[in-house]
């Protein structure tokens, strides 16, 4: 088992869920706080589930272009372990929130093309990690959990200032090619471990941990 990949199992909204997560070896736990989102969750349920969290389990908290007031409560809440921007925030943006809330910031940038390589370096001047995810069709009304995957070659062998995670369209039965081809040391899902739409498989999860350390 390779325990250098560590994995994040992003949209969890239940109890069970956070032990599936902790006994499957999982390192990062994510909350979403999107109301589009099946998975979304209000900030009562999303302290109440963090509390429960296993020590040494991450507790990451998914926001779209959310108001300081919205991140105040959620931050104020909610024990965190780091922010997730998932929406269109601006580097400037990115820099002001990090020195605001004092926590890490990982930032979601969307990636179809080499056109959308540039953002990667531009993010990681001010961000704690980089979230390199499939551009969400136009049109969708999530920016992630979408399932699609993007052309992994694309990223093959590069790297950037500040540690990154591999999203977008991840399974059991593609992480471990998508680790091979990118040379990602971390892995994030969502959709791809749902026996319905934000509705976690605890069977799933143990597979995809698996297969990403195997």
């Amino acid at each position: 088992m390779n325990n250098d990949i560590r994995v994040k199992i992003c949209g969890l909204t239940r109890p069970q869920d956070l032990i599936a997560v902790a006994s499957a070896g999982a390192a990062y736990a994510g909350f979403v706080f999107f109301a589009k989102s099946p998975r979304h969750l209000d900030v009562e349920a999303a302290r109440a589930l963090a509390l429960e969290a296993p020590v040494g389990l991450a507790k990451v908290a998914l926001t779209v272009n959310a108001s300081d007031a919205e991140l105040e409560r959620i931050v104020e809440a909610v024990p965190l372990d780091m922010l997730q921007l998932h929406g269109s925030e601006s580097p400037e943006r990115v820099a002001e929130l990090r020195d605001r809330f004092g926590l890490p910031i990982m930032k979601a940038v969307g990636v179809a093309s080499e056109a959308d390589l540039p953002a990667l370096v531009e993010y990681g001047r001010v961000v704690d990690q980089l979230l390199v995810d499939a551009k969400p069709p136009k049109g969708a009304e999530l920016p992630g959990g979408n399932g699609l995957a993007f052309d992994w070659r694309l990223i093959a062998g590069r790297r950037w200032p500040v540690p990154w995670m591999l999203a977008g369209g991840l399974t059991p039965q593609n992480v471990r090619e998508a680790i091979h081809l990118t040379g990602a040391r971390q892995v994030d899902v969502s959709s791809g471990v749902e026996s319905a739409p934000g509705v976690k498989d605890a069977a799933r999860i143990a597979a995809f941990v698996e297969e990403a350390m195997a």
